[in-house]
């Protein structure tokens, strides 16, 4: 492809043919995957870019395409998959591994609180203080992880993104020293502060992981890149559940350290778009998110959708899930074993999520996986109370808990945070997931915290608790939430604008996001076609 020196370039008139001039005051739209190679270099300049493929248009600042509304389909190409694979499995892994580590080894752990309290005081811990001991071991981690999603606003507007998640790799180094040193010390209190801080990791990770897939993937992969997060928290669990096998010793797997950049030219438009909207709205802060009427559904939409993820009682099967089927007839002998089938059914099902979420759309993923969740608990509830009578009920106990984790890994857990990414701009997003990861945190924390004293004054009957609230998560997805597959940021904002009944400004300019010092003169750049 021949070049012309800039400073030899004629006025930029129209082409011949259908193609039309995109003029941008401050930047360059490329189409095609085409950059010039000059183009880096560019300091005072406005560049002008013929198109002579799209047929597009400006006028008022919108824009028209002859492409129908789907427009380009991006694709997975190499540097995309490692992004998503490498921050996933540095941070997503390590959250889900940490949610069930604990499970396995409960009784050696409990036996070393006992031993160390005998060797201080001289006398047996009573059943009483045990108890509460463990539910703070159990429940110090999502409050950990409160903490950390209060710390996604500030981190990720101060240190970007990536930076956050390099920093954050600091939290996961300590809780391993601490909880590796907690029987030299001889002390148990080390443990409980290493689950708090492993917590801060777990809510740092869950937040900005999927903000920044969702922000790098194109719109008609955002979900299944969206689910990755979740997908690799659920082989963290299982790979948890299968190293807490007594007869198995763990192995430590290297992290590959790879790091990839994607940039997807059909798709930056709506990139500059956003940017524009940033730069013109300016960073939200928690409280203006709290206070601006044109984002009051999307945000009370996540508050929603991120408790009843959590309050429906996912967690209290991976935290508990011994004492389940323990009370569901299980011989001891057989439990770890089905419970780690149930990790497995979970990694699968939410591998599953990751490739049909873009075919069949968020809003049904979500809608079924509530439904299923529902159902599941009110019949384990009668399963529980029936198995003294009806030999078989205990077989029905272990199917509506593999039921019930069908249900949650198809939809309720990976979604979310997939639909944060989608429902909030730029702007307001680590705002956003800061929010949801606060009451995604929280929610964690009171069920690790209240369920072994629910079990024990309602029995059985706890999980008509978790019914109630799959229900009423369900209905407000099904009359609320729209459906966001295959739709642009600035599209899913248009829709929520209706539903917030305000309007939303059309922009005049195109402009780019890397802005250029201001000149009096334009200088026009084109290239000759090969």
């Amino acid at each position: 492809m021949g070049m012309i020196s800039p400073s030899a370039l004629p006025p930029l008139t129209e082409p011949s043919g259908d193609g039309m001039c995109l003029e941008l005051t401050e930047g360059f739209f490329c189409a095609g995957h085409f950059h010039p190679p000059w183009l880096p270099g560019l300091e005072e300049a406005t560049l002008s870019i013929c198109d002579s493929h799209t047929n597009m248009k400006l006028k008022g600042g919108k824009q028209e395409s002859s492409e129908d509304s789907e427009g380009a389909k991006g694709k997975m190409t190499l540097p995309l998959a490692l992004a998503a694979l490498v921050s996933a499995f540095g941070s997503s892994f390590q959250y889900g591994y940490n949610v069930s580590v604990i499970n396995s080894p409960a009784p050696y752990m409990q036996d070393f609180y006992n031993r160390t309290y005998l060797d201080r005081t001289g006398a047996p811990m009573d059943s009483g203080f045990q108890t509460l001991l463990w539910s703070l071991t159990v429940s110090m981690f999502p409050l950990g992880g409160l903490f950390g999603s209060l710390m996604v606003w500030p981190m990720v507007n101060n240190c970007g993104r990536k930076g956050t998640l390099l920093i954050n790799n600091l939290f996961s180094i300590a809780a391993a020293i601490l909880m590796g040193t907690s029987e030299l010390a001889k002390t148990f209190e080390v443990i409980i502060l290493s689950r708090v801080v492993m917590g801060i990791f777990a809510g740092l990770a869950s937040n900005v992981v999927p903000m920044f897939l969702g922000e790098m993937a194109p719109k008609n992969l955002r979900g299944a890149i969206g689910v990755v997060p979740q997908l690799f928290i659920t082989i963290g669990i299982l790979a948890a559940q299968i190293l807490g096998l007594n007869s198995i010793l763990g192995n430590a797997e290297a992290l590959q350290r790879l790091r990839g950049r994607e940039d997807v030219d059909d798709e930056i438009q709506e990139m500059y778009q956003e940017d524009q909207s940033e730069k013109e709205e300016g960073q939200f802060s928690v409280l203006s998110l709290f206070t601006f009427r044109g984002l009051r559904w999307q945000l009370i939409s996540i508050i929603v959708m991120m408790a009843g993820q959590q309050l429906s009682g996912v967690n209290a099967v991976f935290y508990y899930a011994d004492r389940i089927f323990e009370s569901a007839g299980v011989p001891s002998s057989s439990i770890q074993y089905v419970t780690v089938s149930i990790g497995a059914i979970n990694v699968v099902m939410t591998l599953l999520a990751v490739f049909i979420v873009e075919s069949l759309g968020r809003r049904i993923l979500l809608l079924a996986g509530f439904v299923l969740c529902s159902a599941s608990c009110a019949i384990l509830t009668l399963a529980l109370n029936l198995q003294t009578t009806v030999s078989w009920m205990s077989y029905l106990s272990i199917v509506c808990v593999i039921a019930y984790i069908i249900g949650h890994a198809i939809g309720p857990s990976p979604i979310p945070a997939v639909m944060i990414t989608e429902m909030f701009l730029q702007s307001s997003r680590p705002a956003a997931f800061m929010v949801g990861g606060s009451v995604h945190w929280l929610s964690n924390f009171t069920v690790g915290l209240v369920f072994l004293y629910m079990e024990a004054g309602l029995g059985p009957y706890s999980f008509l608790i978790f019914c109630a609230i799959c229900v009423t998560t369900m209905l407000y997805i099904f009359f609320i939430v729209p459906e966001t597959k295959n739709k642009t940021f600035m599209e899913i904002n248009r829709i929520m604008a209706k539903r917030n009944k305000v309007e939303i400004q059309e922009s005049k300019e195109l402009t780019d996001s890397y802005p250029l010092q201001k000149q009096e003169e334009k200088k026009v750049l084109s290239s000759s076609e090969m």
